[in-house]
Order: C-alpha cells, then structure tokens, then sequence
C-alpha cells in the first residue's frame, strides 16, 4: 500500500504532479542543515548563527515559495519513481547519528569552544532534532524490518523509542478518540495536555508490548518484547554520551533530548486539535477520514519536513510521503499558517483558543451538521470513560451540574453499573408500554430509595466499612455518599424519583455521613485515653439538611453544644469534630465545602450560652432557621441533646419570634413580584418567593391552634392544608399556598440538581431547561417562566391574608 493505492479524487486529477529529479530535489533541502551544524561545531563564533538563520527564514521562503496543492497520483506513480526521495529520508537518516555523535564530540571533548557556544550547539542540535520524529516517524510506518528498526534508532537518539510501538499501535487506531492521549479535546490548553500525553506514551507502548505477549502466552520478560531493543539502543547512546562527557554530558543530553520531545508534543497537539470521531448508531467510531487531521499546504515547510503538513492524508493511507495527498477545505479542516506558525501560537492558550476554537466549530458545522451539541465529545468523562458515552451524552444534554460531577470525577459513571442502580433502571421493552414502565420504574426506585434504604441501613452499610481511623473514615463516608447522591441525582433527572423523594434521601445521606464521620472522631479522642468528662456533647445542624430538603451544595449549617466538665475536655473533642466535618465537605457533592471553611462554621457552646442566645431577642437568630434545627447525633449525656431540643422548641414559642417573623412578611409584602426565572436566588428572594412561604408557613405553626409541635421535617404544604382545614386561613389561601410551595420545592431541587453555578435561563441549554420543566411537572420552560409569575402573585397575595385572622398566641 506504499506506492500503490486508490486513484486520487476526481476533483484533484487536473492537479498532478509528477515524480521528476527536478520535483525530488526540494526535498533533499533538509540535509543543507548538516554542514551548517559541523561548521558550527567546529568553527563556534559566527557560524553559530548560521544554523538559526536556516531555520529562522522558514516562514519567509514559505511566503516566498507559497503553497502546493498538487498531488502525485499513487496509482500510476511506481516505486521505483520514488528512489530520489527515499534516498533524501535515508540519507537525513543516517547523516543524524553521524552529525550528533560529532557536534556533542567538538562541544564535549574538543574543548575549543567557550561556554556559551557549547548552549548555542545544543540549542542548535535540539532544533534540528526535531526533525528525528518526522523521519523516525516515516521510517517505522514502513514494512521494510530494516527501515523500522533504522526509525526506533533515530528514535532513541533522543531517549524516545517506545513511540514505535505507541505510535503505530494506539495513536493510529485510536486517533481522534478518548482511547488516544495524543488526540486534544476542545479546550484543552497545551500545558494541560503535556504531561499526560508523555505519561500515557510511556504507560501505553508498555501495556500494549505486555498484551501482545499475554495473547501468545509469552512472559513480559520475554525476549520478544520490544523494550529490551529501546533498552540496548538507550543504553547505546548515553554510554557513548557518558564516554564523552560524564554525568554532567548526561544532564546536557537529558535536556536535550526533552527539548526535542517537546517541541513534537507540539506538532502532535497541533495536528489533531478537537477534532473528534463521532460514535455510528453500532457504538464504534467511524473511520479515519481527512476531517480528523488538521492540513497546511505551505511548499517550503513541506519540503523542510517530509510532508509533515498532508498529516490528514497519511491516517487515512499510510502512503510514503511523496505520495501524501493534500486535501482542500472540501475534505480536511484548513490550518490558517504553516505547522510551523501554529506550533508557536500553541504556546499561547488564550491566542491558541481564540484564533482555532471558532474554525474548530465550522469544521464541526460543516462535516457534523446534525451532531448539535459536542460538549459530551470534548468532555473529559468521555476521556477517562469512553464506554459510557450515551449516559455523558444524556446527561450533558440534560444537567450541566452533574456532567460538571462527572468530568472532575469520571469514577462516578461507574455507579450506573452497580446492581443497586442498575435494578431499578428496568430494561425498554419489558412492558406492553411506556408509560406503565415509567410507572414500574419509579415504583422501585421511590421503594428502594424511600423505605427500604432507611436511614438505620444506610447508617450500617457505614459500619460495614472496614476503617482504621477517622480520617480514613471520613474519606470512606464522603465516597460512599458521593456515589449515592450521583444515582439518586440520575433517578431524578430520569424522572425515576420526585424532588421530595430524592431531598428525603439526600437528608438521610447526610445525616448517615455525619454520623459516621463523628463517632469515629469520638472513637479516636477515646483511643487516646482521654478521660471521658462528665456531661456530653450534642451536634445541632439547622436548615434544609435538618428539614429533609437537603439537595447538593448545601451549606452544613452545623453547631456543637456541650455540657459537662472539663470544658477543655468538651472544646477539644468538638475541635477534632469540627475539623472532620471541614474535611467531609471536601470534594463532596452533596455539602458545600466553601460555606463551611468560612467564618463561625461549626460553632462550639456551652448549652449554658446557648441557651441565653436563644432566650436574647436581639441575638439575631433567624426564627426559621431554629425551627429547622434537631439534634442529629450526641456523644456522651444523652440528657444533653433532650435539653437542647426543648430550647429550640421554647425559643420558637416565643412572642418575639412570631412578630419577628409578621414585621418580615409584611415588609416583604410591599415589594413587587419579579418576573420570570433566572436563578435559584430569585425564586428564593422575589415576593411570594420561597423564602416568604417558609417564613409563612412556620408563623401559620406558631399561630394558635397551629401545628406547632410539628417536626422540623414537616414540609409547609403540610402546615398551610393544616391552617386551611383549622380555619386559621380560607381556603382559598391555602390552596395558593399550598401550590406556591409545591412549586417552590420543586424548582429549588430542580435548580440544585440541574443548573450549574450562574445558571441563567436565557442562555441555558434546550435540554437541561425541559429538565427543569419536567422535574417542575409542566410540558415546557416557557410554560414554567409563566407559572413561577402567575404562582408568586398568588403567593403573596395569599400571604397577605395571613396577619389579619390571626390574633396573640395564648
């Protein structure tokens, strides 16, 4: 297939080149630069400059020389015809070891040249070494064993040889997929993609040589494999190194030689840029075609670089250079300067991003009309799992904050494989209809999730886990709990669970996890040998995590009170509680790790000051967020957390919170509704908003004969039917209420789970607003702005029917 292939297109027949002495010799001009660098070696002084004019006037003579678009035609083109530009490679081939050996001999041993001329050699050497991968490159594509084994020794001249095997056998057949490190996704800067493009070249080649040997049933260690040849050509090259110079010539060649590496990771990076195979209907990608390689057409630079710029024409053909066709806007994404140009501006991200994302987007445009959303191609889920395609693909399409989950930890898709999941997500087809199955599924999934993870069991599955001290329990609490809040998060964007239902999990997650996490605290502190104090410790968390209505990017609204002496004893033990807590924030889903490593988190009483804070009125305390507030774990009296659950009750049935609360509502009144939705702060801040209607529904409990010794866990849609079937509002207010609540809930899980940070809905995509309008129970967004308007008004006209029949509590 080297010489004789397909006929060209028929759209590049009138443009034939052929292959003449007159068309070969341009090519021979790669081999101009080795003189260059002997004289250099030799001579030092001025001719050092010579070198790096050579290369320094490229860009010029490709002004100069302009562009070739003309092809050889591989099907009447013999290979005999391309003696003259075999020799070329060959030659470049063999004069590199040749020239290398004598430059590093004249910098090393000859000690003619000073310090500085010894750098400019190397630096010289280096840009000249960039030349060893493209003809290394072209020589190991080869059948000829000989040409291989010439292209691995060029190779190793700068400590590079596995990239014959990763080349070869990853890049090819995985190029323009996750599978090939060295394919770059969208956005990703050339800083971010060189360590683990080098990393994986070397972990790559292994693995493969490893597998090949495993599949003839061969031992590693067997003589075959093809790093006991990189290991004898290395070993070749830094002795003589050694021999010359030392360790210190070793350093110099070290660096060299990464230099060189380098500056190819550059070209690498270039040349496939965001372009993508996408996935056929039969779950493989489709095949290499033009479109997946970036061309150039610049004369000189091709014939300084073997073609290096027709790098589209050689995934799909293989053919030896001169062959390699150049393919036109038509077939192959168009670089806007030579590879030599863009290689620099690679350098420079932002530069980089802003001149090639937006040809990037016509090329998708142009050969992906229907593929309308790539982000899940350019996803690094998609990188690191690669299988899982069409759950990233649905849910990038659907919510932004769990693809956001999944590309800072692809570990995460995971779980859908797990049978906890995988039982509840019955199979297509095994009901005579849609419907009923949706119906099955969220039946097993609202049974599963509701009442048969209790929060007893999820608090043994805790126990389950073999740890030997808190940390390693707090970091298996927040693995343990990021894996259920993704599957419950999947049920829900799915429409498996209700938010009410996956809140209550949520909260009971939560819970589970902090307790875990405290109790192997007080295991350590006990371990210690500490003597226990008299009294006890009581954890109090407050808000929607206290409520039941915990969603992710909660705040951990948490305190420790205590009661007991020593109090160095109870202020120590709270201090290590407190510091576990910060550390399960870290990196979890579910608690917002910013909110809590601020200011007062976790703030540590005794119940003594506790409780005067509570009885103070000007202590600024928020009436709703002590109504949401329970004991979740103690250490110690128990008598202690019974205590501070009768001073929140007592604080809350004081006077002050209800008028507290009555001066709120009617000041909140005199605002006008905002229209529309663009966030989880409106909804929570605007007139008849969220925040009103919890405010509403916890005065409607203090309220005589309202339903005050209600649990923190009881939700307002409770309270106002309650207050509507007591009289204490008509009945038409609590219909408004009611349904402004049931709303308001579903929205905020919605947003919660959904929407990213900033989330705006004028700009959200199509897929994770009709999310959000099927969470919410309407058909479409547009219909869901109208209701949250519609619903606030009625809102907050119900809410202003609230002071009026309710007298002084008695």
């Amino acid at each position: 297939m080297d010489a004789h292939s397909t006929s060209l297109p028929v759209a590049m027949e009138r443009r034939i080149v052929e292959a003449s002495v007159a068309n070969a010799l341009p090519h021979f001009a790669p081999l101009a630069i080795f003189p260059l660098v002997a004289c250099a070696a030799i001579y030092g002084g001025w001719w050092i400059a010579v070198p790096l004019v050579f290369y320094a006037l490229a860009d010029r003579f490709d002004r100069i020389f302009g562009l070739e678009e003309r092809n050889m035609d591989p099907a009447t083109t013999s290979e005999s015809q391309l003696f003259l530009y075999k020799l070329s490679l060959w030659l470049w081939a063999v004069l590199w070891p040749a020239t290398f050996v004598f430059a590093l001999w004249q910098a090393l041993v000859a000690d003619h040249l000073a310090l500085w001329e010894v750098w400019c050699v190397a630096v010289i050497l280096t840009m000249v070494g960039q030349t060893v991968f493209i003809v290394g490159h072209e020589l190991v594509h080869r059948r000829a064993l000989w040409e291989r084994r010439l292209g691995e020794f060029l190779l190793a001249s700068v400590s590079y040889p596995h990239y014959a095997t990763e080349h070869v056998y990853i890049h090819h057949p995985w190029v323009c997929t996750p599978r090939d490190p060295g394919s770059s996704p969208k956005g990703l800067s050339f800083w971010r993609y060189l360590p683990a493009e080098v990393a994986n070249n070397v972990l790559g080649a292994w693995r493969f040589e490893r597998r090949r040997l495993t599949r003839r049933q061969l031992p590693v260690w067997h003589h075959s494999n093809a790093f006991w040849r990189y290991a004898v050509q290395l070993i070749f090259w830094y002795g003589i190194i050694l021999w010359m110079g030392g360790p210190w010539a070793a350093l110099v060649f070290v660096v060299l030689c990464g230099n060189v590496v380098f500056s190819m990771k550059i070209s690498n990076y270039v040349q496939h840029y965001g372009l993508r195979r996408v996935l056929t209907p039969a779950g493989r990608f489709e095949p290499v075609k033009p479109r997946h390689a970036w061309s150039a057409a610049y004369k000189f630079t091709n014939w300084l670089y073997y073609n290096m710029q027709r790098h589209a024409d050689h995934h799909t053909s293989n053919r030896r250079y001169p062959l390699l066709q150049h393919h036109g806007e038509g077939a192959s994404p168009q670089l806007p300067g030579s590879y030599i140009q863009m290689n620099g501006l690679a350098l420079f991200p932002k530069r980089w991003f802003k001149t090639i994302d937006p040809l990037l987007d016509l090329q998708r445009a142009q050969f992906y009309p229907d593929v309308k959303d790539w982000s899940a191609y350019d996803s690094r889920a998609f990188a690191a799992r690669p299988d899982a395609f069409d759950a990233i693909a649905e849910i990038h399409a659907a919510a932004p904050r769990i693809a956001g989950w999944i590309n800072r930890n692809p570990a995460l898709l995971d779980m859908l494989r797990e049978r906890e999941f995988t039982d509840l997500e019955l199979p297509e087809g095994f009901l005579p209809d849609p419907e009923s199955e949706a119906i099955a599924r969220c039946g097993l999934a609202r049974l599963y999730w509701t009442h048969e993870l209790s929060l007893a069991e999820m608090k043994a599955q805790l126990a389950d886990i073999h740890v030997q001290d808190a940390g390693e329990a707090v970091d298996a609490a927040r693995e343990w709990s990021n894996g259920k809040v993704f599957q419950i998060a999947m049920h829900t964007m799915r429409g498996s669970l209700s938010i009410g239902e996956a809140a209550t999990a949520l909260s009971r997650l939560t819970e589970a996890s902090i307790v875990s996490a405290l109790s192997a605290v007080e295991e350590d502190f006990a371990d210690r040998g500490v003597p226990r104090g008299s009294g006890g410790v009581a954890v109090v968390v407050q808000g929607p995590l206290a409520s039941g209505e915990a969603m992710p990017g909660e705040t951990l609204d948490i305190r420790f009170v205590y009661d007991g002496t020593p109090a160095r004893h109870y202020r120590k033990l709270c201090g290590r509680f407190r510091k576990a807590l910060r550390a399960l924030t870290r990196n979890n889903l579910l608690l917002s790790h910013q909110s809590f490593a601020r200011g007062g988190a976790g703030e540590i009483q005794p119940l003594d000051a506790f409780a005067e804070q509570l009885r103070n009125p000007d202590s600024g305390l928020d009436p709703l967020a002590l109504s949401r507030a329970r004991c979740v774990w103690g250490s110690g009296d128990e008598n202690v957390a019974e205590r501070v659950s009768g001073e929140l009750r007592e604080a809350l049935g004081t006077r002050s919170a209800r008028e507290m609360l009555l001066a709120e509502l009617r000041e909140r009144g005199e605002r006008a509704v905002e229209p529309g939705l663009r966030g989880l702060q409106s909804i929570t801040t605007m007139r008849g908003g969220l925040r009103d209607i919890e405010r509403a529904a916890l005065f409607l409990r203090l309220a005589p004969n309202g339903d005050a010794a209600a649990p923190p866990e009881g939700n307002a849609e409770r309270t106002f039917r309650t207050a509507g079937d007591r009289g204490l509002i008509t009945e038409d207010a609590a219909e408004r209420l009611v349904a402004a609540a049931a709303l308001w809930r579903k929205l905020r899980g919605a947003l919660r789970l959904v929407a990213d940070d900033g989330f705006e809905a004028e700009s959200a995509p199509a897929g994770a607003r009709a999310t959000i309008a099927g969470i919410c129970g309407v058909d479409d967004f547009d219909a869901l702005a109208a209701l949250i308007e519609e619903t606030a008004s009625r809102a907050a006209a119900g809410i202003e029917t609230l002071a009026p029949n309710l007298g002084p509590r008695r």
